[in-house]
Order: structure tokens, then C-alpha cells, then sequence
């Protein structure tokens, strides 16, 4: 069954993070940015390590849901992690924690998810993006010596990809470099194109409309 899509009015980011307003900037879509506090980020222990991004995502979702106050209103909401052989890095709560982290990853392959969850007042879209990361060996003093300049703490895994650590530390990356900052906007524009309808200035003054992908089918 073919469903109309909704006018886009308005999105809201529920996120504090710079990365993510960065990325989300990109698309060219004006939103705002709206973090509300005590949001609850616990998950079961039932939940396998590779779902935890997703099932955060659409729990902090549902914090939301008091903003949708109007049809055309969408929020956007994100976890990422770091998995490396089954194990979750989240953000390290200290330098000592951090550098414990990058030892980790060191010299080896792990994972980078993103959950996102999209919700409107009349559908849920949610999702989650992999990529993978590969560390060089790093050394003790290169590892000393971002977590003292960059302080990673607001970091899953204890780095950002697109600073000093990305630069010398990467050996090899699949999938989405975005998602590793913690947003993969490409996806999200898929979604985006399933779920609503926008306009946006074109640059003879005019506006023209997007969003002409297939109509989502998974209300709620």
C-alpha cells in the first residue's frame, strides 16, 4: 500500500554533539538543535553488542516524542559505538580509561556502529551503519600524546577519525567515514527521501522540491 508522504517542517537534532550538527549541516536541511536532560542510555544485558546502537537510538527516540506536536515535525536521534570482538567502547570517562582504549584498538580491525532512529508523530524509521576501521601499531607516546592534546573523552572508542589519530593511525577504513564521526548522513537522506517531503532554494531564486523516493510502509 502506497502511503502520502508528509511535508517536512521541521527537524530536530537530539544531540549535543558538534560532529553530528556538522554532518547534518552538510545536507542543506535547516533543523535545530534540541537536547533534553536525564535522557536514560541503560540497555538489557539481553540486547547483543551489535544492536545496542539501534536500540539506543529509538529509546532516546521516545524521549522525544512530547516535541511532536504537529505532523511534519521529524527528530533525529543517534548512538554510536566501538566494537571489537564483541566488546562495546563507549566514552571514556578519563585520560587513563582512553589510553587504555587506543592500546585496545591498536594494530587491529574493529567495527564502527551508528543506530539513528527518524520519527515523525506518524512513522518510525530506524536503522544502523557499520563501518570498518583499521588501527596501525600505535605507539605509546602517539597515544600519550592525543589524549592529551584532543581529550577524546566525548568519543566512542576515544577518537575522532577526523583529527590527528585519523591522520597517522588509520590503515584502512569500509563502509561509511561519516558514520565513524557518528552520523552517516548519506543513509539518512535515503530515509529522509522515504519518509517526507522538503524544498530547498535552487540558485535562480526558485525552490524545488525533494524527497521523491518511496513512501515508508512501517507506521506505528
Amino acid at each position: 500500500m502506497v502511503k502520502m508522504k508528509e511535508q517536512l517542517k521541521k527537524i530536530i537534532l537530539a544531540s549535543g554533539s558538534p560532529r553530528r550538527r556538522e554532518l547534518l549541516a552538510g545536507l542543506g536541511i535547516p533543523f535545530e538543535v534540541v537536547v533534553l536532560p536525564d535522557v536514560d542510555e541503560s540497555y538489557p544485558d539481553t540486547v547483543k553488542a551489535d544492536d545496542v546502537p539501534e536500540y539506543l537510538a529509538q529509546k532516546k527516540a521516545e524521549a522525544y516524542t512530547s516535541l511532536l506536536t504537529e505532523d511534519g515535525k521529524l527528530v533525529i536521534t543517534a548512538d554510536t559505538v566501538v566494537i571489537l570482538d564483541g566488546r562495546i567502547f563507549g566514552k571514556p570517562q578519563n585520560a587513563e580509561e582512553a589510553i587504555q582504549m587506543l592500546r585496545t584498538l591498536s594494530g587491529k580491525t574493529h567495527h564502527v556502529i551508528t543506530g539513528v532512529c527518524l520519527m515523525t508523530r506518524g512513522q518510525k524509521h530506524h536503522f544502523s551503519v557499520r563501518t570498518e576501521v583499521t588501527f596501525k601499531v600505535l605507539a605509546e607516546c602517539e597515544i600519550d600524546y592525543y589524549i592529551n592534546t584532543y581529550q577524546p573523552f566525548d568519543k566512542a572508542g576515544a577518537y575522532g577519525i577526523q583529527e590527528w589519530i585519523g591522520y597517522i593511525g588509520c590503515t584502512g577504513l569500509k563502509g561509511s567515514y561519516y558514520n565513524v564521526m557518528g552520523l552517516p548522513v548519506q543513509r539518512i537522506y535515503e530515509e529522509l527521501e522515504k519518509m517526507v517531503e522538503w524544498t530547498m532554494p535552487t540558485s535562480n531564486g526558485h525552490t524545488q522540491t525533494l524527497g521523491f523516493g518511496k513512501a515508508g510502509d512501517d507506521f506505528f
